[in-house]
């Protein structure tokens, strides 16, 4: 098949097109600490999006809906995401891509890798808790990578912390200037909606039935006199102080300091409710930036450039009805055709990229062509890694993707040895999505150890083998707590640790204590001892 990449050589009307749809993407992801309300938000920002129709409660709850990018079983059952989903939409004009990542610090790294492929980031913070634990982790990876932040804070519908000590809690916390663009009116069972510091009006709601439908929005002036009683005397004497306060101490929001990652614009709401989502999107697809250049290892690569797409993500068993391998693969540069021949840089290879479909949960779409900031569904028979790069520049490769070092080790064992087959599929399958790491002894035993950054890994690991694979398993977790890769001869290394190798065949012990790695390092100095082959890029 003929290709048509368009670069900065291409034709006059190629390279208007190539431009004017680069223009109108707009790629984040969604980060937050656990139960802040990232999952309702992604389901209400694809109800507003006109991606779903109607929106279902994200709860475990028996009969209940589950949001569209929680697909798995464990996903619905426990009503958590644990893993990154892609989700696209059109919304006045521009085209959304958005990543929806897990919540749960135990899958940190599927989130980090996803961060990758997005060129914004939502952070959304709880009213009432503020800035926590992963909150802070995600935002330092978004500040390293450069992305601009934009803050939603949720569930204003229940009683809240002062907005002003929030607001100074971002700004001492994450050392990031917070500029309300909107303010609450009340909160908890008095939230009557938000104040536009922009436009300076007053976007006043109606409850809608378990938040499933677009709410009706009412728009006032902040001095209007029917204002006090729609929400109350108090309410709209408190708003009118707050405002004037801000007006007069806070400095105006900063559009190039936003891009910079210097400055977060911030938005409150009620996602169950709906409250402030609708104008969210509309003030997002106005500030978030559209894709910009890729840093390669040969320097930067603008946008217009020849196409050019990076595997962050695999997946397995997406849908009942293909159960096969999906890449996740974000379009960096370039005009994407279905059908082009590229080549795997990693390797030389040759492909044509024929299989390529729309990435919303377990729904495909075949998907024709794509455009820098897109994310597009790869069929994958094997052949890519996280990290790939496929190109019609042969020579393009990008810095290594960080990975995360285990911290807890477990041991598994078949309950059914007539499995082992499926077994071995199901592990060499999962292992390569990076939900687990495997480690396998180096003294004939058969069992491999798997390694992790969190116990619910393991949970998930063996859940999605009983139902994907049909393979039911025994774990035990060890008393296992560090892992080091050897650059040396490790032959003698043996004596307070557990010797393995990983799924490249390099090797690596296990050890139970920092008194035992410090004992070894100190009878060993010839040898050294990595938190992760030297090949990678570890995430502390």
């Amino acid at each position: 098949m003929t290709t048509h990449n368009v670069g900065p050589n291409g034709t006059g009307s190629e390279q208007t097109r190539l431009e004017h749809e680069i223009a109108r993407r707009r790629t984040f992801a969604i980060i937050s600490h656990p139960d802040a309300g990232k999952t309702t938000i992604t389901e209400k920002l694809l109800l507003y999006g006109g991606a779903i129709q109607q929106a279902g409660s994200v709860t475990a709850h028996a009969g209940t809906a589950h949001t569209k990018s929680d697909w798995m079983s464990i996903e619905q059952q426990r009503g958590i995401s644990i893993s990154s989903s892609a989700l696209t939409f059109e919304f006045l004009g521009r085209h959304i891509n958005l990543l929806d990542t897990p919540g749960h610090q135990d899958f940190s790294e599927d989130t980090y890798r996803t961060l990758t492929a997005a060129d914004s980031a939502l952070m959304v913070l709880d009213a009432a808790r503020g800035v926590q634990a992963q909150t802070e982790k995600l935002f330092a990876v978004c500040r390293n990578r450069g992305i601009p932040i934009l803050t939603f804070v949720n569930k204003l519908d229940r009683p809240a912390q002062d907005i002003f000590e929030l607001l100074e809690q971002v700004e001492s916390t994450l050392g990031i200037t917070a500029i309300p663009l909107t303010w609450p009116i009340g909160d908890g069972p008095d939230f009557r909606g938000v104040y536009d510091l922009v436009a300076k009006q007053v976007l006043l709601f109606e409850r809608v039935a378990r938040g499933k439908s677009r709410a009706p929005v009412s728009v006032k002036s902040v001095d209007d006199p029917e204002l006090g009683a729609l929400v109350g005397v108090a309410l709209h004497q408190k708003l009118q102080e707050d405002v004037a306060l801000i007006e007069g101490a806070m400095p105006p929001f900063d559009h190039a300091a936003f891009l910079a990652g210097e400055l977060t614009p911030v938005f409150f709401g009620s996602a169950m409710n709906n409250f402030g989502i609708e104008h969210f999107l509309s003030t997002f697809v106005d500030l978030a930036p559209a894709p910009g250049s890729v840093r390669t290892t040969q320097g930067v690569r603008p946008p217009e450039a020849g196409f050019t797409g990076f595997i962050f993500k695999l997946q397995a068993n997406m849908s009942r009805n293909h159960r096969d391998r999906t890449a996740y693969m974000r379009v960096a540069s370039g005009h994407f055709e279905r059908g082009m021949d590229v080549t795997l840089t990693r390797t030389g290879r040759k492909l044509r990229l024929s299989q390529a479909h729309t990435l919303f949960a377990q729904d495909r779409e075949k998907v024709e062509d794509a455009y820098p900031g897109d994310i597009v569904g790869l069929v994958n028979p094997g052949v890519f890694r996280i990290g790939d790069v496929v190109s019609v520049d042969a020579r393009v490769q990008l810095p290594d993707f960080p990975r995360f070092t285990p911290e807890v080790f477990a041991t598994m064992s078949l309950r059914d040895v007539t499995k082992r087959k499926a077994f071995h599929k199901g592990l060499e399958q999962l292992t390569e999505e990076g939900v687990v790491q495997v480690f396998y002894p180096t003294d004939g035993a058969r069992d491999p150890y798997l390694g992790a950054v969190g116990p619910l890994q393991f949970e998930v690991f063996q859940a999605r083998l009983q139902e994907e694979y049909g393979v039911d398993i025994e774990m035990h977790v060890t008393s296992y707590s560090l892992v080091r890769w050897l650059a040396g001869d490790a032959s003698q290394v043996a004596r307070f640790a557990r010797s393995v190798e990983d799924d490249q065949g390099r090797p690596v012990m296990l050890f139970r204590s920092n008194f035992d790695l410090q004992y070894t390092q100190d009878q060993h100095p010839e040898i050294e001892f990595l938190p992760l082959p030297k090949d990678l890029t570890v995430v502390d």
